[in-house]
């Protein structure tokens, strides 16, 4: 595994905001024995990254929230996947006992090369000139995802104690969108699972922060939110997951690669996001469970 830790908890020992924030998609550090079995340059698995996606947490963050930021990348694994989402082609001599996932799942994500265990990307195809071991998936299982969705469930759990519900937003970034519909093109989508994963009354209150900074946001389409939704979603039990995916063009430079002074304004839409979530969720003006 890497040298640093597979992620970071942020913000107040003690939850100060009914709102978490996690970044699954952000991380840079590749596991040396991930780039032994790389056929493909380290800017072809960066392609995978959500660039800088950890940054547009930090407003929220200093006022108050906390944030769970993986440092694992998401080449060596996909942290909004299902840990049964994965190509049994990618692992030498199949997942045993040490890994056990309760059966695999092959959903479209394996089948288009990017399950758990990422495969091949449409711009250079396979990623690795070799399969991973048994041992090496599920070592990244139990050290990487497991962890980090455990940290996210106590986290949610303790919020929920405390304020009597809890609003986990997933922070992702996408590539700019290609169709331009009327009224001009999507910048921000939210997911929320069609319904499954949050009320109806929060995401409305989401997408009416963003308009009100002039940016045009779909609605499930074409992301409606991944594992990490799936999981941790609950509104009948007054948590509620949110998935949020930012244009990359709205804070790289024209490579997608590194952050631009607007950066600083999507981390200000986000954290308006999370005060308007907060005071919605106040014990004096709960938003029902549906």
């Amino acid at each position: 595994m890497a040298s640093e830790p597979a992620f970071t908890i942020l913000g107040p020992a003690i939850p100060r905001s009914p709102v978490l924030l996690a970044v699954p998609h952000a991380g840079r550090g590749y596991p040396e024995a991930v780039m032994a079995r790389a056929r493909v340059p380290m800017d072809r698995l960066r392609a995978l990254e959500d660039r800088h996606a950890d940054r547009l947490v930090d407003q929220a963050v200093a006022a108050g929230a906390t944030a769970i930021v993986a440092h694992v990348a998401r080449a060596a694994i996909d942290l909004n996947r299902d840990p049964r989402e994965i190509d049994p082609a990618m692992i030498d001599g199949g997942i045993g006992s040490g890994g056990d996932t309760g059966g695999l799942v092959m959903s479209g994500k394996v089948r288009a090369g990017l399950g758990l265990f990422p495969r091949r990307l449409p711009s250079c195809g396979e990623l690795w000139r070799a399969r991973m071991t048994a041992d090496d998936a599920a070592r990244l299982i139990a050290e990487v995802h497991e962890p980090y969705h455990r940290a996210i469930a106590e986290r949610i759990e303790e919020t929920r104690r405390q304020f009597g519900t809890a609003v986990l937003i997933d922070c992702h970034s996408m590539p700019p969108l290609p169709v331009r519909q009327a009224g001009g093109p999507v910048r921000i989508v939210i997911g929320d699972r069609f319904g499954a994963g949050a009320s109806a009354a929060a995401v409305d209150l989401v997408m009416a922060v963003i308009d009100g900074v002039g940016l045009r946001a779909a609605r499930n389409h074409p992301y409606a939110g991944g594992y990490t939704i799936d999981r941790h979603g609950r509104p009948r039990r007054q948590v509620h997951a949110i998935q949020i995916e930012y244009d990359r063009s709205l804070y790289l430079d024209a490579a997608l690669d590194a952050p631009t002074a607007q950066i600083e304004g999507c981390g200000r839409l986000l954290a308006a996001i999370v005060a308007a979530l907060e005071a919605s969720f106040s014990p004096d003006m709960p938003i029902a469970a549906e």
